[in-house]
């Protein structure tokens, strides 16, 4: 059995800055990194590079912590590629190429003027246009933002495709609004953005609060005022318009598929395994849906309510229903599925006991007191299908515990991965089946595992996840980077 090795990991110290969509602040928090002196545990020739991170970048802890984590995995390369440090690569990587802050005016249902404020972070172009969601929920700001895009150059770089990283979105909260509304926001919104997106130059798709709908008014927008038909500037597009198959699935899917990876190193797989899966969003529910096609059963999952247990395990059509067809609580889950499911008011789904957990909700979620419990009840893999949902706390417990764990960048790349997918059918004005793209979404997972593993066995650190994602795909956009010149 491959043992995942411990990583060296920063304490937290202070207090989480922000939203927690629903839960506990998590102790700690990230807000004093730089007074606390975390640097000293970067290599010499890298504590001064992160310094500079914190000093340009001040009050922007989430983009902070998901720095710190690379910066920390580039110990085995630091001073080992002269090129790099010629060309100031990491600096370069951590400055983003452009920043877009701007304002987003629209009219509600009562007549009165709502003004938010849209993001687009357009963060690496080395590989190919920029390429990462749109995310709308109160949560988001700039550090939210870059964070994200921060990741997705990592994560797009894993895949192998030809595309570069951004992120983008909103603080305007599309909970509770009527159609009417969340249209006219989303033509304010992309009568800035269509200035600074195109195929070629930097396609959007879809993040929290942003599902087919929104994508569709979004296209919409950007038809009517560019005058054009040009498919390949958003994906997750209806698949009566451009879209792709398995997109919808395709996050869920592919956290599920790496899992598999993982499991199958050990000889083991889903096969009677008990999954946990936080979130009832688009990604949760596919990942209930893949586990449980390979032989997993899902007792629990969770919405900013609580969370809902279901021995039985969770009824994949009646959860459809509530979260995709009503758009409701998992509260009338439970109140309709009766007998073998609860539903948990606040707490922490991680609590509930299992073999595999999949985070699948939002960033920070799964804190040293969750990773503690995990342990504690014998979880024996835990595969990010979000975005960096797991403190540093957390990923240490885990990892010297010997837990397998994957981060987000490698585990969570299905969504990104199967839009370039989309990208490609766009650009030939082709349509694939359901079967044949599930098929390369497989692949791809499974060609991102064994890049993880070859990365962390090749610079020392074999069966590390954390280290391998983020040295293959740092790499991989530092050799482009070298190869372009000064840009």
């Amino acid at each position: 059995m491959r043992r995942v090795e411990p990583c060296r990991e920063l304490s937290w110290t202070g207090e989480r800055a922000g939203p927690t969509f629903g839960r506990p602040p998590i102790p700690g928090g990230i807000g004093r990194l730089y007074a606390e002196g975390v640097t000293s545990q970067l290599h010499p020739n890298l504590q001064p590079i992160y310094e500079e991170v914190l000093r340009r970048n001040p009050g922007e802890p989430e983009f902070h912590q998901a720095v710190y984590e690379v910066v920390h995995s580039l110990t085995p390369i630091a001073g080992q590629r002269p090129e790099y440090l010629k060309w100031s690569i990491l600096s370069r990587i951590c400055e983003p190429e452009r920043q877009l802050i701007f304002r987003v005016p629209w009219i509600d249902d009562s007549g009165a003027v709502r003004i938010n404020r849209g993001f687009r972070v357009q963060f690496n172009s080395a590989l190919g246009p920029y390429k990462g969601g749109l995310r709308f929920h109160p949560s988001v700001n700039l550090s939210i933002i870059k964070f994200l895009g921060f990741e997705q150059t990592f994560k797009n770089a894993l895949t192998g495709m030809p595309i570069g990283g951004g992120k983008g979105g909103s603080d305007f909260d599309p909970k509770g609004r009527s159609d009417g509304e969340i249209m006219r926001f989303c033509q304010s919104f992309m009568t800035e953005l269509y200035r600074h997106v195109g195929e070629y130059a930097d396609v959007p798709a879809g993040d929290i609060g942003v599902g087919g709908r929104e994508i569709g008014f979004l296209f919409g927008q950007y038809k009517r005022i560019t005058g054009q038909y040009e498919s390949g500037v958003l994906t997750g597009k209806g698949l009566t318009w451009g879209g792709s198959q398995v997109r919808t699935e395709a996050t869920g899917y592919g956290v599920t598929f790496f899992a598999e990876e993982m499991l199958r190193v050990t000889g083991e797989s889903f096969d009677g395994k008990r999954v946990v899966v936080s979130g009832s969003g688009n990604v949760a529910i596919y990942a209930v849906e893949k586990v449980a096609q390979l032989g997993g059963t899902i007792v629990a999952v969770s919405d900013s309510d609580g969370y809902v247990v279901d021995e039985a395990g969770i009824e994949l059509d009646l959860l459809k229903d509530v979260k995709e067809g009503r758009r409701a609580r998992l509260t009338e889950y439970a109140a309709e599925r009766g007998g073998s499911a609860r539903h948990v008011a606040g707490g922490s789904i991680w609590d509930v006991p299992c073999d595999v957990a999949l985070p699948c909700a939002t960033q920070n979620e799964l804190d040293e007191a969750g990773a503690r419990t995990l342990v504690h009840n014998g979880v024996r893999l835990v595969a990010e299908g979000a975005n960096m949902p797991t403190t540093p706390e957390g990923v240490r417990l885990l990892q010297e515990a010997g837990v397998l764990y994957a981060p987000g960048k490698a585990s969570n790349a299905g969504g990104v991965a199967t839009s370039a997918l989309e990208m490609q059918q766009n650009a030939s004005r082709d349509s694939w089946d359901f079967e044949s793209t599930e098929v390369r979404l497989q692949q791809i997972m499974s060609d991102i595992h064994e890049r993880c593993l070859v990365a962390a066995a090749e610079y020392g650190d074999p069966g590390n996840y954390v280290t391998g994602a983020n040295l293959a795909g740092y790499t991989k956009v530092a050799d482009a980077m070298v190869a372009l010149g000064l840009i």
